[in-house]
């Protein structure tokens, strides 16, 4: 019973269809039919005009989308939890040619208007500074937490008053809108973002995530930039065979709730053990070294993590679109009678 990461979830099987449907002679690279489609279908999505470019890992769509906000001389303002910092091996660094991470903080990893303040207003506007270019969010959080549309939308409006690009890290973008029950257009285009990474891989698709711009400028940048880093691929219509079958019909959303749910059921048997709000399907709780033992030897699977300040130790549980409904009341259960 594993609640490891949504990483390791199945592909969901109206995504393997879909891939099987593109399985016959078409132009290469992102000239074929189902490619071309992306910018229309994600258009429709979001109420607003958009241009759409698949892109196989969340790790390359979100350094080449700050690579094309970014000089090698700037910087890009995040969270100092935030996965480009944290999980994704010096790829910002190389992918910008060098430039700057610049760390901020903020409770349950989310940035606000005055931590990123608190980063960029001491630095002096002169050579001998690294200067900020950009803003990098995730959402949902590396802890869970969500950002409303008000949140971000105050974060628009200090990017664009300082001239900065706004960025998305949307590895779990749909667990977040599900949360919210909001238009997902409120949440980005709305609210000032530039360029979103729309995730898949760990809602259902296989290897296919998705850069969808509201600024149609970088998407001509990033076309570029993705080939010179080795991520056109010549048979790109089974990415976007993925990227479709999840955005239309609305499995995007359904896979997300469905995980959604499930974490839920967890938290509220975990009670006080919780020690960040659950908003998404991740759950951070505490639990001794001899409890995870008692749970690890009832057949749960997870990952041990840094507990709070005096707590004996913890761990995180991750929920997937395809979390067995028995094996998640299973759990509940099995934390409630520590």
């Amino acid at each position: 019973m594993k609640f490891l990461s949504d990483n390791t979830a199945a592909v969901h099987p109206r995504v393997w269809d879909a891939m099987r449907a593109a399985d016959a002679p078409d132009s290469g690279y992102d000239g074929d039919a189902l490619s071309r489609r992306m910018d229309e279908a994600f258009s429709d999505l979001f109420g607003t005009e958009c241009t759409a470019l698949w892109i196989a890992t969340g790790t390359a769509a979100n350094c080449l989308a700050l690579a094309a906000m970014v000089p090698p001389h700037g910087g890009v303002v995040c969270h100092r939890e935030a996965h480009i910092e944290m999980d994704e091996g010096g790829a910002p660094g190389f992918y910008m040619h060098g430039a700057k991470l610049m760390l901020a903080d903020g409770e349950g990893a989310k940035l606000t208007p005055q931590a990123i303040e608190r980063v960029i207003d001491p630095i002096r506007n002169d050579v001998h500074q690294v200067q900020p270019h950009a803003i990098s969010l995730t959402q949902a959080t590396e802890y869970g937490r969500v950002y409303t549309p008000e949140e971000v939308a105050r974060i628009g409006s200090l990017a664009q008053g300082r001239g900065l690009g706004l960025h998305m890290d949307g590895a779990r973008f749909a667990n977040a809108v599900a949360h919210l029950g909001c238009h997902p257009a409120e949440v980005t285009a709305q609210a000032g973002v530039d360029v979103l990474t729309f995730g898949c891989v760990k809602n259902g698709g296989m290897n296919a995530e998705a850069l969808v711009f509201f600024d149609m400028e970088l998407a001509d940048v990033v076309r570029y930039r993705r080939k010179r880093a080795g991520h056109l691929q010549s048979k790109g219509r089974y990415l976007a065979a993925q990227v479709l079958a999840m955005i239309e019909g609305d499995l995007w959303l359904d896979n997300a709730r469905a995980a959604n749910a499930a974490a839920q059921e967890i938290a509220q048997a975990c009670g006080s053990r919780v020690f960040h709000l659950v908003e998404a399907n991740e759950i951070f709780v505490v639990l001794s070294p001899a409890e995870q033992a008692t749970l690890r030897a009832q057949g749960f699977d997870f990952y041990d993590w840094t507990a709070p300040e005096g707590a004996p130790g913890a761990a995180r549980l991750v929920t997937a679109w395809n979390t067995d409904p028995d094996h998640a009341t299973a759990l509940a259960r099995a934390i409630s009678a520590l």
